[in-house]
């Protein structure tokens, strides 16, 4: 049994300022780009189709008005999640193609009525560039909902972006971990004084991608599972330039796969989300490539035959049980050797005296995979919240700002 992925493309620009006067944000195209290159067929995924974005027109903004196309946004990101919800009520693991980062919004709603299904938290691994925590609190205004998505997920801002359906906040300020941001930015001292769990650029390759998705995990213990954020600009410009707003000092291609097969290694990642590629800047498709090259080689535990469906902890501080062998996921993405089946039963057995590490027990054969069958099929796109199995086949600132 294969651990199915399923890709669903969300081409919206709603989020990011216009490059030109005359122009719009290039990453609408990014999913058709990626798909050109073989990304479903190497996936081995299932085609979850595309939910086509409302139009791009900033009409008359001005600094002042709120987040720009805050309606548009609102209105896709409650469609984004029905089609997220739908994923994985199959057992699927959806990988969303951005786009820009407000398909956050969506990613962040599915995730919160989810938890209210299942009766726990799910929390966000957030891979980004940029902390994108530009909110009303910390800036004289906003505009740009793709530099601002870790605010509003979060629950700082305009409600009808930051508490769709009554929900708010979609992801508690504690069951957030921030990656790859550079070490000085802009809102920094913001995200420390929120609580908010950081690895900057510096202290990343420091400790090394594998660990850095083990400390990862580690921090969203108190979680049911989570959702991976992936802005490619979390690449440095010398190797990935093609997104609204390079920035020096990002990590290479091959930390990033590293990071993300730790990180979806485990049935307790729900999806991952990739967003702000900007095909207009890769006029040869060349990054296109080395992104697929990445996405394929990171999403191999997934895909590994014994994998298991997305799987929720139970509520309440479960540590995350070990891996089955001693050999790291990224080694074995390395080495071309498949990731060894998980265990169905996310509590080990008692300490062993020898280190007292709690160790899972032997690898069950993935059978019924009733991942989140106790849910019933449809069951995220009904919870309502008070106010306040086919084959598979083959951000910027606010507008005028420009720094996403």
């Amino acid at each position: 049994m294969m651990r199915r992925i399923a890709v669903l493309d969300a081409p919206t620009n709603l989020g990011l300022r216009p490059p030109t006067a005359s122009s719009v944000p290039g990453c609408g195209k990014a999913p058709g780009a990626l798909r050109d290159h073989g990304l479903l067929a190497r996936l081995r995924a299932r085609d979850a189709g595309c939910l086509t974005s409302p139009r791009y027109d900033p009409g008359d903004w001005r600094p002042g008005d709120g987040v720009c196309h805050a309606p548009e946004i609102s209105a896709y990101s409650v469609a984004l999640a029905d089609r997220i919800g739908a994923i994985i009520d199959r057992g699927e693991f959806p990988l969303v193609l951005g786009g820009d980062c407000s398909v956050l919004l969506g990613s962040a709603l599915a995730m919160h009525r989810l938890g209210e299904a299942v009766g726990g938290r799910i929390g966000l691994v957030f891979v980004d560039g940029h902390s994108d925590f530009r909110h009303p609190g910390n800036a004289s205004y906003v505009g740009a909902a793709a530099g601002e998505d870790l605010a509003l997920v979060t629950g700082r801002g305009q409600p009808d972006l930051a508490a769709i359906e009554g929900r708010r906040p979609y992801f508690r300020d504690v069951d957030v971990v921030v990656l790859g941001i550079r070490a000085q930015d802009e809102y920094r001292l913001d995200l420390q004084a929120a609580g908010i769990t950081t690895r900057p650029v510096p202290a990343l390759r420091a400790e090394g991608a594998a660990r850095t998705a083990q400390w990862a995990h580690e921090q969203l213990v108190d979680c049911a599972g989570y959702w991976v954020h992936i802005d490619v600009d979390v690449l440095d410009p010398a190797v990935m330039p093609a997104v609204d707003a390079p920035d020096p000092g990002g990590i290479a291609f091959a930390e990033l796969e590293i990071l993300l097969a730790g990180l979806v290694d485990t049935p307790h990642c729900l999806g991952v989300e990739l967003t702000v590629f900007d095909p207009d800047y890769d006029p040869d498709g060349a990054y296109a490539a080395e992104i697929v090259n990445t996405v394929v080689a990171g999403l191999a535990p997934v895909a590994a035959p014994g994998a298991m469906p997305p799987r929720l902890l139970p509520a309440g501080p479960v540590a995350p049980a070990p891996r089955a062998g001693t050999s790291h996921p990224a080694e074995r993405v390395a080495a071309g050797v498949p990731a060894p089946a998980v265990a169905t039963d996310p509590i080990g057995p008692p300490a062993a005296a020898d280190g007292g590490i709690e160790r899972d027990p032997e690898p069950e054969v993935p059978g019924g995979g009733e991942a989140l069958s106790a849910v019933g099929p449809g069951l995220l796109r009904r919870v309502a919240v008070p106010d306040a199995d086919a084959a598979p086949v083959g951000e910027a600132s606010a507008v005028g700002d420009g720094t996403d």
